[in-house]
């Protein structure tokens, strides 16, 4: 009845020794983390516990060989540095990693038990720079050309990617092959496309994509030529040639190869004409009669081109000469004295108009007072018989 009636007490106290023992457990259980480095790069593997029960941390590696037991170290790598020691936590980096450095390390604790955490480092295998093969020759235009590219080293694989200049270019999708190491793998495309004449001297870029490379770019170009026939077009010098002008028309020729002889003719002479300053054809005097219709044959090893221009001469335009430009000059200032004068003229005869009778005399003097007409011209008579009475003024 005794141990009945104590029944429910054993088992609280049963339940919170359990309780105890499980978190004495998990506070003295050590942790770690995953890690990803790039084959050469530094890698750091951090183990903390929260409970040490008064033991000492410990790094190995995936052969179990101990690295280092706290602050003690067990292998001699001088690759392998102690980064901090402390009861509850044991840092150590790993520097230059290799391929062979990858696998799963394994922090410990000896308590009682032994309790351990897992560390997967992932060392990435960066890929080789890209190198294309398939070009061997100058292409003609409309030819088919065939380029591959691979790329060894890299873990996990890579993927490839074709482009001309800025365009994308659609290739074959990117083949997986193991190295002979059995760690990195080698990545290989292949690229098909017709050429036209806007490729020659183009660059087909093959690039390599991969997380190790963190967003830079590795690629290789290839550099190809593409032979076309030539074309040709007529430019006169100066544009709007007028008689009695020199005249030079120009055939400018373009191809691969560019064109390295040029045939002139005239529409209803014989050809060919002879050209004096190499694919141009010069007329020192122009006239009315070299008006017409000429033709440039412009050949290459790949084949030849004719282009055409309609030569119209121009009546000739009158050339200003310094002498003119000075006549011209004093006209202009001769013409702006005359105006000037006028104006002058015009104000002159508006003053004197309104000034009209200022003008007086003393003619006929006493007509005036006389009585009658023949008084006065009496009176008109005999003032002019006295020279000194008459005067005149003006104002």
């Amino acid at each position: 009845l005794l141990v009945t009636s104590a029944s429910p007490v054993l088992v609280l106290i049963r339940s919170w020794w359990q309780g105890r023992q499980n978190r004495m457990t998990a506070d003295s259980q050590p942790w770690t983390s995953d890690e990803t480095v790039v084959a050469g790069g530094t890698v750091v593997l951090k183990c903390q516990v929260k409970d040490h029960e008064d033991s000492s941390l410990q790094w190995s590696n995936p052969a179990q060989q101990t690295l280092y037991f706290g602050e003690k170290r067990a292998l001699r790598d001088n690759r392998i540095q102690l980064v901090s020691s402390t009861p509850h936590e044991l840092s150590i980096s790993i520097s230059n990693v290799a391929l062979a450095d990858e696998g799963e390390y394994t922090c410990s604790i000896f308590t009682m038990p032994v309790r351990t955490a897992k560390s997967l480092v992932t060392v990435l295998g960066i890929p080789q720079k890209p190198i294309i093969t398939g070009y061997k020759s100058s292409l003609r235009e409309k030819d088919t050309a065939t380029l591959n590219c691979h790329s060894s080293g890299s873990k996990p694989a890579a993927q490839l990617t074709w482009k001309k200049g800025d365009q994308e270019l659609h290739g074959e999708p990117t083949r997986i092959q193991e190295d002979p190491n059995g760690k990195t793998f080698t990545v290989s495309s292949s690229v098909t496309f017709q050429v036209t004449r806007e490729d020659d001297g183009a660059n087909i870029v093959c690039s390599v994509n991969h997380e190790s490379l963190k967003g830079a770019v590795r690629s290789t170009s290839q550099h190809i030529e593409v032979l076309y026939t030539p074309t040709a077009m007529i430019r006169p010098d100066p544009p709007h040639p007028r008689e009695g002008q020199k005249l030079l028309l120009h055939c400018e020729g373009r191809g691969n190869p560019v064109p390295q002889k040029y045939l002139w003719e005239k529409e209803g002479s014989v050809p060919p004409l002879k050209m004096a300053q190499e694919s141009a054809l010069i007329f020192p005097f122009l006239n009315k009669s070299d008006s017409g219709t000429y033709g440039c044959t412009a050949i290459s090893n790949m084949g030849s081109y004719k282009a055409y221009y309609t030569l119209n001469v121009n009546d000739p335009s009158p050339v200003p000469s310094s002498s003119s430009t000075y006549h011209a000059i004093i006209g202009g200032v001769v013409a702006f004295i005359v105006f000037l004068l006028l104006i002058l003229l015009i104000f002159l005869g508006h003053y004197l108009i309104r000034h009209k009778g200022t003008y007086l005399t003393h003619e006929a003097k006493g007509s005036d007072d006389a009585p009658d007409a023949d008084t006065a011209i009496i009176n008109a008579e005999g003032g002019q018989s006295g020279g000194d009475d008459k005067k005149e003024y003006f104002i």
